[in-house]
Formats: structure tokens, sequence, C-alpha cells
């Protein structure tokens, strides 16, 4: 629910806070508006997604107060957000949602003037892949138009001078790609509706801060996964698996592309770099990448051999299988309902840019990924388990 209910739940569930590495030095970064102590405010689409509730984390440990923006459902859907509520009946309360939807100008509009932020970041989106291809009209009315009323509630609100606005776009823009690895300068090519709304997205953004002066910036986020990924992601879906397997709880793990190679990285250290960019005293475009990638197979090992399972693959094609190496047991199949009708084969990001301009790294590799996830989805089960006992 909307912290305006105080029927709103708290949960125990605390994410993990972006932080510096022991002897990492602090990175000076300017600051727009007035170098006083004035609170700065923030204004986040897609607040109940895993992005946007990393980066309310973030940007409430640095001060700000924060607006957040989620869809009416009739169906509690703020489950990653709840241990930050704060009574809005308290004084000094800095994190407020407001119901909203990309699909909606006037809204949008209404809500940029009333809160009047110092910074905007656009995470909503229907960002599932495949989703796209079924729902294709309304990923371009969300993902892309839903950036271009954002941008138009700033401008026609005159808020051009005051508010800065970061854009999530995506690796899937490269699609196709035309050059490994993947940076600013390398030319476009979507493979589903869901890259095509954000290559329009992308483009907007850019052309608003041509010709309106915004302070505008796409972040080319490359994968980023963390325990609060949603579950449909193929990295959620692989490590629910493991932890359902490993407890008698499901015999086995459907899978699309076993080949498909990614640049998989946290979605903690993601986040602090949308921050990063909104404090450049330039607006400009950045590509976030770890610069390594892996494939679904390799992602596929590394969970299991987390729960202490080594997999044998056998087979080509839609017959692969994988199998438990000491029962013998197949855990994993390929089933072709999950290939896309057009598939990206590889992304590789080159971080170079953010590196030099941000100061920006990520600090969290893939190997500590995967056992995180592995580690929450095993927790998760056991306690949904033991509460199931208990009645």
């Amino acid at each position: 629910m909307v912290p305006e209910d105080p029927a709103w739940r708290g949960t125990s569930q605390l994410l993990p806070m972006v932080s510096r590495q022991p002897g990492q030095a602090s990175r000076s970064l300017p600051r727009h508006g007035k170098e006083s102590l004035e609170m700065k405010r923030a204004l986040i689409t897609g607040v109940t997604g895993q992005d946007g509730a990393y980066l309310s984390e973030l940007l409430l440990s640095k001060g700000y107060e924060v607006h957040g923006v989620k869809r009416r459902s009739s169906s509690f859907n703020t489950g990653r957000i709840d241990h930050l509520y704060q009574d809005p009946h308290a004084g000094g309360v800095k994190y407020r949602l407001h119901y909203g939807d990309m699909t909606d100008a006037t809204n949008l509009i209404r809500l940029v003037q009333e809160v009047q932020p110092d910074e905007i970041y656009n995470l909503a989106a229907q960002s599932h892949v495949q989703v796209s291809f079924e729902t294709a009209e309304y990923t371009a009315n969300s993902d892309a138009l839903g950036t271009l009323r954002l941008l138009e509630a700033i401008r026609i609100l005159g808020l051009e001078k005051k508010t800065r606005f970061y854009q999530a776009s995506t690796s899937e823009l490269y699609g196709k790609v035309q050059e490994t690895p993947q940076r600013e300068t390398t030319p476009f090519y979507p493979r589903s509706p869901y890259a095509a709304a954000k290559i329009y997205a992308y483009w907007i953004t850019v052309n608003y801060r041509e010709a309106y002066g915004m302070h505008a910036s796409n972040g080319i986020l490359f994968n980023h996964e963390s325990p609060i990924r949603g579950e449909t992601f193929v990295t959620r879906k692989i490590t629910m698996a493991v932890a359902a397997i490993q407890q008698g709880l499901q015999d086995c793990l459907y899978l699309g592309n076993l080949d498909a190679r990614r640049d998989w990285g946290h979605a903690r250290d993601y986040v602090e770099g949308m921050w990063r960019i909104l404090q450049q005293e330039t607006p400009s475009d950045y590509v976030l990448a770890t610069g390594e990638t892996h494939s679904v197979r390799e992602f596929v090992e590394r969970a299991f051999a987390e729960v202490g399972r080594k997999i044998v693959w056998q087979g080509k094609g839609v017959d692969e299988t994988g199998t438990d190496a000491e029962s013998g047991t197949v855990v994993v199949r390929v089933d072709p309902r999950y290939f896309r009708p057009t598939e990206v084969e590889l992304l590789l990001g080159d971080p170079t840019k953010a590196h030099t301009v941000l100061g920006w790294k990520h600090t969290t590799p893939f190997a500590d990924l995967v056992k995180e996830m592995v580690a929450a989805d095993v927790a998760r089960l056991a306690s949904k388990t033991k509460l199931r006992h208990a009645e």
C-alpha cells in the first residue's frame, strides 16, 4: 500500500546498503544546486522494483527526501520497500509513495508539479523481454511514450533548469551486437519490442537535453541482479529452482537458450552509478557494466554448486539436459517455449567512461552475486517451509 495508508505493512526484509570496499577512497562528486545542506528531493518511478528499492535506500542514506511512484494494485506490491515505510502522520517524513502510471500524462504532470523534484529517476518499465513480444503495444506506451510524458512534464512546468532527469536505458539496445565490447558509441540494433521502445526513450532523452537544455542523461545498464530480482527473470528463476530442487519441492528447472551470454552485475552497485550520473555538472550517457560475460549455462552450474551439486550436460539443442552428477537425476531441461523469436546471443559492456568520469566501478564479483542469490532463496524457502509446518 501507499504510505498514506496506515495499514501499509512493514517487514524485516533489509537490503544490503551500497558502501565502499575496505581501503577504497571516497571520491568527491560535484553537486548541483546550492552548496548548502538543503535536502534534495528525488522522484523515482518504478519504485517498487529491484532498482527502485535499492535506489530508495541509497538516496535516503544520503539525506534525500524520496518520493516514489507506484501503480495501483488490488494486491500488495510493496514487499521490496516495506521496511522503508515512514508514518505520514509523524514529522520529518522523508519517504512517500504516490499512485501513478507511465501511461497517464496528466497524473505524471500533477506529480512532478506537487513534488518539485531536484532529480527524477525514471526506472518504470515493462521490462521483461519475452513478455514484450506478447504485449508490444503496451510496452511501447509505457516504456517509450512514458519517458516522453515525464520529459514533457518537466518542460511544461518550466523545471528544465531545476530538475535533473535519469533515464534507465538497457544493454538490450545493442541486441544483435555490432561490436564487442559494447560502449556508448556502439550502434544500436534492437531485437525485441522492449528494446525498440527503449531506443525511443534513449533518443528522446538525448533530444530533450539538446533541444531544451535539460540535464537529462541515459544510464545504459547491463544486466544487474540481486536476491530481490523479479521472479520471472532467468537468474532469479534459476536460484529459486535450485533452492526448491535442493529441498525436494521441485523436480526440474526448465530454461531456453543456455548459451546466451550476459554481463551480470549486482543491482546495489548499479544504483550508485545512477546517482553519480546525476551529480555531474554536464549531462551525458554512460554504460554501466562489469566488463565480464558469462553464459546462462555457467550461471546454472555455479548456482547448483552452491548447494553441493555438480551438473553434467548431455545432448544438444532442445534435447540437452543437465544431470546431477551424484544422483544421475535430470535437474535441467530445455523448453523451446523460452526461446525468443529473435535471440540476443552476447552482451558485454565497456564501462571505461563510467570508470573515468564517474569514478564508478562494480564491487560484486559474479561468483559472489550467484552465491548471495542462492543463499537468499534457500533461506527464504526454508523459512516458508518452517512456517507451513508450524501451522
